[in-house]
């Protein structure tokens, strides 16, 4: 082979791989576009939001797979269980909570299911933020459902 030959086969390559529309899942398939990977984070940030700003405890842990891990400043918990303990404080009567939202968010496919995203959370109450720190999650879906399997929040 040729050293232009050998250069026209690595652009022909190079090419077919830029043109992929996506990455590969399971059995050769492309997996849809990051943007639908975006959609599905949304989604869950959304619910647990609403569930956190309603003040439903139960609502917002069940974003989280029974078996999840949760990385804080704190340490790490273990399981579903453990970290509703760990939210709970912030949910009982009197507790101040303020708004939750989330920003800036990045998500792209991992394989058929799991993405990994890269978010803002934001504490705020009226116009004022008054926490905010990243978060690192990565999601897994059960049961047709999207679930936290991992969150490492600063």
């Amino acid at each position: 082979m040729t050293a232009r030959h050998a250069a026209v086969v690595l652009a022909a390559c190079f090419g077919a791989a830029c043109a992929r529309s996506g990455v590969e899942g399971g059995a050769g398939q492309a997996l849809p576009s990051n943007q639908s990977a975006l959609a599905a984070a949304q989604q869950l940030l959304d619910h647990g939001a609403a569930a956190w700003n309603r003040g439903d405890l139960d609502g917002f842990v069940s974003d989280y797979a029974p078996d999840a891990t949760f990385v804080t400043p704190q340490g790490l918990a273990h399981g579903r269980q453990a970290i509703r303990a760990r939210y709970a404080p912030r949910f009982e009567p009197g507790a101040r909570r303020d708004s939750l939202w989330f920003g800036t968010i990045e998500a792209r496919w991992v394989d058929a299911e799991t993405i990994q995203m890269v978010a803002w959370w934001n504490l705020g109450r009226g116009d004022s933020v008054t926490a905010r720190g990243p978060t690192s999650l990565l999601l897994r879906r059960a049961g047709g459902r999207w679930l936290i399997a991992h969150d490492h929040s600063s």
